[in-house]
């Protein structure tokens, strides 16, 4: 009797263990995507990547960063047929069909040398960033077919991390849709995140590691085995809200998401891989797009993966992915977004210089 009672909870402990893993998102990568580009035009290094509210997919790229090889069409004179760079911002049909590209360059702003970071909100304002060491501290607005609205910050001039007026080679920002204001992972020079209005962009709030004061210093290397650090490393590389309001922060060579409500009051933190080196392993971040949003998928650029982690607890559960150049690999892996229908899209820099889709798999 003992026995028959341990067997029938030992079944019922790997029915629900199956159950259980067959929740677990599983994806699989589609090769054709996207489409050919029309033009000769050929893709840089992916600054940023997104997702607005009619699922079409933005990418924002850096055309500088083509070595002349792959421009040789662009070159005086010619030396191959092709390519020439596409223009930086770039938007997608979900089936991998560009429907326009532009450039943003124009009087009356100053766009950035490295572009970096992307996002469309509810109202169609496309939002975008830049991360040069000299020159890219702003962020700028334009319409969807890229006419020019707002500038925050100034291109050259920078005032450290509390700063009201100026930005520090912000990564990328977002808007919190009620409240319409802009959040800046403020970023590769400046160590915080910073709040505006998003429609005037006047300051509003800004806050460090753990919701305090964030200071400038130069923490040095990361240590796997040193204390973690009460501030964050540059760069602050992502921001991210999610539907009930809780703001998710990537620091990432710290190896962590650190959690906040709106007001910059700290909540809890998850360690992401936390012996990486280097460039680290927070480098983006997914909200899973049902209801609950259960699971953050996390762009690690360094190990070459997307880590599956329960949103609520911090668990990983799993991670799809490789370093390599093959379909579904990764060289660093920068980017990362999701449509409603929970396919997810990366952008690789370095000289990896590709977007890849893959297709949320039924559970």
């Amino acid at each position: 009797m003992v026995c028959t009672t341990r067997l029938l909870f030992f079944l019922a402990y790997l029915l629900a263990q199956n159950a259980f893993a067959q929740q677990v998102p599983r994806f699989q990568v589609d090769p054709t995507w996207p489409k050919q580009l029309p033009n000769n035009w050929i893709l840089g290094q992916i600054g940023g990547i997104a997702v607005d509210s009619h699922d079409h997919i933005w990418v924002y790229q850096r055309p500088r960063t083509l070595t002349d090889d792959e421009r040789g069409a662009a070159l005086n004179p010619t030396v191959s047929k092709c390519c020439l760079p596409a223009p930086p911002i770039m938007e997608f049909e979900q089936d991998g069909n560009l429907l326009q590209a532009w450039s943003g360059v124009g009087a009356g702003r100053d766009f950035p040398n490295s572009e970096h970071g992307i996002f469309v909100d509810k109202q169609d304002r496309i939002w975008i960033a830049g991360n040069d060491k000299d020159s890219d501290h702003m962020v700028l607005q334009f319409t969807g077919d890229g006419k020019f609205v707002m500038q925050i910050g100034k291109g050259g001039k920078t005032e450290g991390s509390n700063s009201h007026q100026y930005l520090g080679r912000p990564a990328m920002a977002v808007v919190d849709d009620a409240a319409d204001e802009l959040y800046v992972a403020d970023g590769y020079k400046n160590k915080r995140i910073v709040v505006f209005d998003a429609k005037t962009g006047e300051y509003r709030r800004h806050w460090g590691a753990y919701g305090a004061k964030p200071e400038d210093t130069d923490l040095g290397a990361y240590d796997p085995s040193a204390p973690r650090a009460m501030q964050f490393r540059n760069p602050v590389h992502c921001v991210r809200i999610a539907r009930e309001g809780l703001v998710y922060v990537c620091d990432r060579v710290n190896n962590r998401i650190q959690v906040f409500q709106k007001d910059g009051t700290f909540v809890k933190e998850f360690l992401v891989e936390p012996a990486t080196r280097g460039a680290g392993s927070a480098w983006d971040i997914a909200l899973s797009h049902d209801a609950e949003q259960m699971y953050l998928f996390v762009a690690d650029g360094t190990n070459n993966e997307i880590h599956i982690v329960v949103r609520e607890t911090g668990e990983k559960l799993g991670s799809f992915g490789h370093a390599g150049r093959g379909a579904g690999q990764f060289h660093w892996v920068h980017a990362l977004a999701i449509d409603s229908k929970g396919n997810l899209y990366t952008g690789d820099v370095d000289t990896g210089k590709r977007v890849q889709k893959f297709t949320r798999l039924p559970d």
